[in-house]
Formats: C-alpha cells, sequence, structure tokens
C-alpha cells in the first residue's frame, strides 16, 4: 500500500534511503531495471507497509500499512525534500457483489499522516460477480 516513487533517485540513493529509514522495502527497484517482460521500468520504487489482510474498514488496513512510518515523519520529510520523491499510499479494495462492502474513509491518523509527508492516496478499487473470479 505504501509506495515512494520517483524519476529522479539512482541506485545508491535507493540503499541510502533504506538506511535512513531503517526498514526494509518490500519490493524495490531502479530507473532501468528490467521488468518480468523485458522492458524496462522508467521509474524507481521503494514498497513498504503491504497489508493483505481482509478488513471491511479499510482504514484499519491503512494504519497498519503506515504504523512503521509514523514515527519517522520528520525523516521521511527530510527524504522527501533532500531526494525529490513522491509518496503515495495505494489503496486496492476488492469488491464482491452481495458481500459487505468496505468502508473506504481514512480516519484522521491516516489524513494527518498524508499531510504532513505531503503522501498521495491513490484508491484503485476491483469489482467481481463472486470470490472465485
Amino acid at each position: 500500500m505504501g509506495k515512494w516513487t520517483t524519476n529522479a533517485i539512482h541506485i545508491s540513493k535507493l540503499r541510502i534511503i533504506t538506511e535512513i529509514i531503517g526498514l526494509k522495502p518490500l519490493r524495490c527497484w531502479h530507473k532501468g531495471d528490467p521488468r518480468k517482460n523485458g522492458t524496462l521500468y522508467d521509474f524507481a520504487l521503494w514498497e513498504y507497509g503491504r497489508c493483505d489482510e481482509y478488513d471491511v474498514y479499510v482504514e484499519n488496513q491503512m494504519m497498519k500499512t503506515i504504523q512503521d512510518l509514523v514515527p519517522k515523519i520528520d525523516i521521511l520529510c527530510n527524504i522527501k525534500e533532500r531526494y525529490v520523491v513522491d509518496f503515495t499510499l495505494e489503496i486496492v479494495p476488492s469488491i464482491y457483489v452481495g458481500d459487505i462492502n468496505p468502508c473506504l474513509a481514512p480516519n484522521r491518523g491516516v489524513i494527518e499522516f498524508c499531510y504532513k509527508t505531503k503522501t498521495n492516496i491513490d484508491i484503485d478499487l476491483y469489482v467481481f460477480n463472486s470470490t472465485n473470479e
């Protein structure tokens, strides 16, 4: 869910960012790295905090995603300023027809974190007819 993308970070800087934050990214690649399909990434990525546990209150998943990052708001702000990166909290809920629909309202803690770190919120909503899809 939490992604940090940029066109300006180079290989050594991604390692530096990992050291500064003190957290190991879930996924990380550099601009120019090959994708599985053979094309090259046109941006760098440092991803942390994916939450795959279903919760009808998506705000709970958002909080789990950012919980390790909240104490590092000052560090994140310094990284954003020094390395010119964009922060994105990516939310990807699945909705199944006939099932309980998730509540997509972020709580004040999520909003405050995103405001202080200038983090974008990106919601990609997927709707399925059944859980078998």
